[in-house]
């Protein structure tokens, strides 16, 4: 007869000799109009170094799904779907269309936004300081930057009247920017002109409107679209000499003649710190959204050498880089 005892023993021997099952790996899904991390996108580069930074090694301690719609916005929807059919415990989502797809397509997964001009407006969060439901993480406060940005357009080229703006139409955010233009271009005698972008189609017709409208300068609104296309926007602006002002250095990189707002290599890498901190059990309703710190402008002046004129200097020395 086995006593009680005996099956005590015989039992825990028996559990203490079962494998314990690792834990799962959680798994991020990363969602953006633009390219795949696996290329030289800047801003993906720079998340996933710091999540790396914060011991998330893909294939070992964390699983990646990524989803890139190569500029077609029209996709955002499938690839939310996709997200959702691979269970994700977390979603990064670039920008404003992004953020905005994550949340409707995802409304119980916690959402990371990383560079979304108003997330307020946008109906992302509640407020800044309480975003109150699935979604946090960075703003960009583009909005309130681009009255600045015309200023220095027109420190660089004191005679320009006629600017265009190129602007991404479907995208809300991109749209509050362009309009958020207006009273700042009226007091410094600018007349604006919005020309629309839709997709990786189009942008050589843009910029022959642009030349046919006589217009003499070009202010870019930053979503996947355009960026996605900076090195192509740069290209025409060469061929067409038509002075660029942007938002983020990485256009300058690509050959924009100027840019001045929030580094997006800082808010990408902010942007992995929300996914640590979340991963470990925050709540995104608990963390609130933060905004830039980091502010750059940066001077492409091989693009000003092909654009036939000269930067003024008192510009040049409030420059944070100057691209020779």
């Amino acid at each position: 007869m086995i006593t009680r005892a005996a099956l005590r023993l015989a039992l825990t021997a028996a559990l203490l000799a079962m494998p314990i099952a690792a834990p799962a790996e959680p798994k991020i899904g990363l969602l953006s109009i633009g390219t795949d991390p696996v290329k030289p996108n800047p801003v993906w580069v720079q998340f996933l170094k710091q999540l790396g930074e914060l011991g998330y090694v893909e294939g070992r301690s964390i699983t990646i799904e990524r989803e890139f719609a190569g500029g077609r916005q029209e996709r955002l929807a499938e690839l939310v779907a996709d997200l959702a059919g691979r269970h994700v415990d977390l979603v990064v989502a670039t920008g404003d269309a992004e953020s905005i797809a994550a949340k409707q397509g995802l409304p119980t997964t916690p959402i990371v936004m990383m560079l979304v001009q108003d997330p307020v407006r946008s109906g992302l969060v509640a407020s800044l300081a309480r975003p109150g439901g699935n979604v946090t993480g960075l703003t960009t406060l583009a909005p309130a930057l681009y009255s600045k940005r015309l200023e220095i357009l027109k420190e660089a080229r004191p005679g320009i009247a006629r600017v265009g703006v190129l602007v991404n139409p479907t995208n809300a955010g991109s749209v509050a920017g362009a309009s958020a233009m207006d009273s700042a271009a009226r007091l410094l005698g600018l007349r604006l002109q919005r020309l629309e972008i839709r997709g990786a189609q189009g942008l050589a017709e843009t910029f022959a409107r642009l030349i046919h409208e006589r217009l003499q300068a070009l202010v870019v609104v930053t979503d996947g679209v355009t960026f996605n296309q900076r090195a192509q926007i740069a290209d025409l602006a060469i061929q067409h000499h038509v002075p660029v002002m942007c938002e983020v250095r990485e256009f300058v990189v690509s050959g924009c003649l100027m840019a001045y707002g929030p580094s997006y290599g800082d808010l990408a890498r902010r942007a992995a710190v929300y996914v640590d901190r979340i991963l470990k059990g925050t709540k995104p309703a608990d963390l609130p959204v933060e905004q830039p710190t980091i502010f750059e402008l940066v001077i492409n002046r091989r693009t000003a050498r092909a654009l036939g004129f000269t930067i003024p200097p008192s510009l040049l020395l409030r420059a944070d880089q100057v691209i020779e």
